[in-house]
């Protein structure tokens, strides 16, 4: 038997505490110690700058920065410990005691990841390390996959409008599912479906299929005078590898920025590539509308039965007709529509449609709670809620417009 005593491997230190005396912050080192467990150490301010350069520093994954207000004499010192943590690739945490307003911000827009109050609430220092850790994995993934375009194809695809009339009428929610339906309903030869988020202020499409808003969207919808397919197809993202996706920008961005042209020439690409294009609108009437109206096979106009959507109706409507566009286009979908049973409520729908002068051609129920909790979870009715009365309706909505395109496609 070997005299030799076993080697105890001390364990690595993926975190640091920096502060002026952390016995000052007796809450902080045992909240440490309930997290990390001995895989955290101790730095003073001066020793944290000399140590970031050296090679033991290589296995820390963040530092919680320790601070209070005799510390805000020395906001530089504290910046720049924040400046060589970030340019390290370290996670920063800020912990504060007593300090002012205006040193809070200066330190948080030196690039502080997360920050605490001290004394820590309970179990805050924990989940702050828990969601930086969760934030580096995901910059670990490879980035979302981007479909490969073929140049050439002219496939002529169905152009389908949906435009929200009011506020919160569901006009998203019925472009996301009704392309996700179209996308699943031939099982044998699945159609190639392309939905387009123009809304470029507030579009929630990204939002309701769990994709990142990226940089190239805007990028692309500005240089559309050499966009080719190649470029397109870097904008857009695949869900579930059935369904592509344009998202909005990841900005707030002006309507007007975008042209009637560039709205062309997506569309004429799109068209060209896929069977179907879905395209959820603003519901701001901009300069290419006109556009997208004229392009359109069918143009889904959402409202409510309540006054502000028969008002708006009337006047999206009328505003139409005066400038010649073709209003034959428009299908009225009622969202939330009454039960067969509402006889009282039905008997509205069609005093509302009368007085308006239109036909309400698709009557969607109410989604309740399954609809909401799907555009959170970001994904469509078909896999979190396959039962609910509305997704059946989408589904059926989708197989009639299969069906009337292949038929004219047969046709031809």
């Amino acid at each position: 038997m070997s005299s030799t005593m076993p080697q105890i491997e001390a364990p690595q230190i993926v975190a640091c505490t920096v502060s002026r005396d952390v016995q000052n912050f007796d809450l902080l080192i045992e909240d440490m110690e309930d997290a990390l467990g001995e895989s955290w150490g101790d730095l003073s301010f001066a020793e944290a700058l000399s140590f970031f350069g050296q090679p033991e520093s290589q296995s820390l994954e963040l530092i919680a920065l320790a601070v209070d207000a005799e510390d805000e004499e020395n906001l530089a010192l504290m910046g720049e410990i924040i400046t060589q943590a970030k340019a390290q690739g370290l996670k920063v945490i800020l912990i504060a005691e007593d300090m002012s307003p205006v040193s809070l911000h200066s330190l948080l827009r030196q690039g502080a990841d997360e920050f605490v109050p001290y004394p820590l609430p309970e179990g805050e220092l924990s989940a702050a390390i828990d969601r930086l850790r969760a934030e580096a994995v995901e910059t670990l993934e490879p980035a979302p996959q981007t479909p490969q375009l073929k140049s050439g194809v002219r496939k002529n695809g169905a152009l389908i409008v949906v435009h929200g009339l009011a506020g919160g009428t569901g006009a998203t929610t019925m472009a996301v599912n009704l392309a996700w339906e179209l996308a699943n309903t031939d099982k044998k030869h699945p159609a190639k479906v392309c939905l387009l988020d123009l809304d470029l202020q507030f579009g929630s499409v990204a939002t309701f299929l769990d994709l990142p808003r990226r940089e190239v969207v805007y990028d692309m919808l500005s240089e559309t005078d050499t966009m080719d397919e190649e470029s397109f197809g870097q904008a857009l993202l695949t869900y579930e590898e059935r369904l592509h996706v344009l998202t909005s920008p990841p900005e707030i961005l002006p309507l007007d920025i975008i042209t009637s042209e560039d709205v062309r020439r997506v569309l004429d690409v799109a068209r060209n590539q896929f069977d179907y294009v879905i395209v959820d609108m603003p519901s701001t009437l901009v300069q290419w509308t006109e556009t997208v109206l004229s392009s359109a096979h069918v143009y889904f106009a959402m409202l409510e039965l309540d006054m502000r959507c028969a008002q708006n109706a009337l006047r999206f409507k009328r505003a139409l007709q005066s400038e010649e566009l073709p209003v034959e286009k428009l299908r009225y979908v009622m969202n939330r529509a009454p039960k067969f049973t509402d006889l009282n409520a039905k008997s509205r729908v069609k005093r509302m449609a009368e007085s308006l002068g239109i036909s309400i051609d698709v009557h969607l129920p109410d989604g309740g709670k399954q609809i909401t909790q799907a555009n959170d979870h970001g994904t469509p009715l078909a896999s979190s809620a396959p039962k609910s009365p509305l997704r059946r309706e989408f589904a059926k909505l989708a197989a009639s417009i299969h069906e009337l395109k292949d038929t004219e496609a047969k046709a031809a």
